[in-house]
């Protein structure tokens, strides 16, 4: 019996466990993909103890330990950091077979170098040595993010978003770049007039454009973007249920806008159209300036409506949904790439369905002008497990260049989740092994574990346009 969580973890084979720690291990992390708040990063902020940054808006623990009987005041309430961090290490034995379980004893293991099983019996311990080493400069956000040989991260901000937290770590001149990226959900969001008025106000006071007709919101938006650019962007990323490609003009789209700032509530089809053009407008903007754009397409969010009305979004309410994302996929990237407006673009699928879908879809808009330009992303959200990953990669592999693919991302609010990268590259060097173990792949371990290395780093950076994080990386480095 194999001891748990060893150095060779998920690493079924000889070969496998060559290319991981031949080739796959000691590669940087470019995680162009994350929800952690620049404003931490920004100040270098301690937390306190392991709660706070551990359980503090993992939305993934919070569900486990609600479906393990914990009452809420131990997970959102009002209980004490050391009562909630109990209550989930008490969770823990039951997360088995569950992705968690993998996750906490490898950032138990990396992060503090704990090799004990979190339990009820030694959550004690585990919160004293974590909370303890949380306090030193050593474990600052900083030295959390450089103890896993991250080179640069990409948060998820808002258009009307200040970045002055950006512009103070580009000021440092610290070693990680950290980049903002170009999310406006929230600036086509139109299901709700009220609240979507009341964001046009704050978009008024960050572009100082007095926003009354379309072409003032559109005037607003465009000095937002091209911000955002003065201050280094080059991502963009939407998170939608599925794309918006309905049939619409110029007119329609300014009666719309029109109608909304009256207060006016929308027909579904008119707040399709709405939605359909501002995903074009971004597109546009998006190509124009070199973009790599992203579309994480199939959450149904916030479907327990008493849950929302209590603890308000984003609080682990979420599920798969599923939505029909073919037909108007294809428009969507078709209309931009007839009119040769197709940035590079990533689109991630959420319902493990729609696989081979997004799959095949990529191939049918890669038109040689990049390799890989238009890329099926990771695992996402539910996905992001070893079922998930395999099922991503098989599938692409069978549909499509896995040797091109860009590779894993945390999607996170937690500075303690990018052992995922590690568990991504565990994974992949297993498929490639396994494969030449059986024959099916020759034994070319040099350019096998070069294309392993491309996937977990190379791939990312060239794709992104991002040699500069690196040039002093050699070629030993490298092989």
């Amino acid at each position: 019996m194999k001891k748990f969580l060893d150095e060779n973890f998920l690493l079924s084979n000889a070969t496998s466990r060559q290319l991981y720690h031949e080739f796959a291990r000691k590669m940087p992390i470019i995680d162009y993909h994350n929800h952690l708040p620049p404003d931490e990063i920004a100040e270098d902020k301690n937390f306190e103890n392991i709660t706070r940054v551990w359980l503090n808006g993992d939305h993934y623990k919070w569900r486990a330990m609600r479906t393990n009987g914990v009452p809420e005041e131990y997970i959102t309430g009002n209980k004490s950091d050391w009562e909630k961090f109990q209550k989930w290490a008490e969770t823990v034995p039951y997360t088995m077979r569950n992705p968690l379980y993998h996750w906490t004893h490898l950032e138990l293991q990396r992060y503090f170098g704990i090799n004990d099983i979190l339990n009820a019996d030694s959550a004690k311990k585990i919160y004293g040595e974590t909370s303890a080493k949380l306090q030193t400069k050593e474990y600052s956000v900083r030295g959390l993010l450089e103890k896993m040989n991250v080179k640069l991260i990409c948060t998820t901000d808002d258009p009307v978003d200040s970045l002055e937290h950006h512009q103070k770590i580009n000021a440092d001149n610290w070693h990680i770049k950290v980049l903002p990226a170009f999310r406006p959900d929230k600036a086509m969001n139109v299901d709700d007039v009220n609240t979507f008025n009341n964001y046009l106000t704050r978009l008024e006071k960050a572009s100082n454009i007095s926003i009354s007709t379309y072409n003032d919101y559109i005037a607003a938006l465009k000095k937002r973007h091209d911000y955002f650019v003065a201050n280094n962007c080059s991502v963009s990323d939407h998170g939608l249920e599925e794309i918006y490609a309905e049939d619409y003009t110029q007119t329609e789209i300014a009666g719309i806008f029109a109608k909304i700032r009256s207060g006016g509530e929308l027909r579904p089809d008119e707040r399709k159209k709405f939605k359909s053009a501002m995903l074009v407008t971004f597109a546009e903007w998006d190509w124009e300036k070199g973009f790599v754009q992203q579309y994480h397409l199939g959450a149904i969010r916030n479907n327990n409506s008493r849950k929302l009305r209590q603890l308000g979004p984003d609080t682990g309410w979420d599920s798969i949904g599923d939505f029909s994302q073919a037909r108007a996929l294809a428009k969507f990237l078709d209309r931009l790439d007839r009119n040769n407006k197709l940035a590079k673009t990533i689109i991630y699928n959420l319902n493990p369905a729609d696989n081979e879908l997004f799959a095949t879809m990529i191939g049918n808009f890669n038109d040689g002008s990049a390799a890989g330009k238009i890329q099926w992303g990771s695992a996402w959200w539910f996905l992001d497990q070893k079922d998930g990953m395999t099922r991503q990669l098989n599938a692409l592999s069978n549909m499509g260049l896995l040797s091109r693919f860009v590779g894993m991302l945390t999607d996170s609010r937690s500075f303690l989740s990018f052992p995922r990268h590690e568990y991504f590259r565990r994974i992949l060097c297993n498929l490639f092994g396994e494969e030449i173990e059986n024959g099916e792949l020759p034994g070319d371990i040099n350019w096998i574990g070069t294309l392993v290395q491309d996937i977990c780093y190379y791939n990312a950076r060239n794709y992104f346009g991002l040699q500069y994080i690196d040039e002093k990386i050699t070629t030993k480095e490298k092989v």
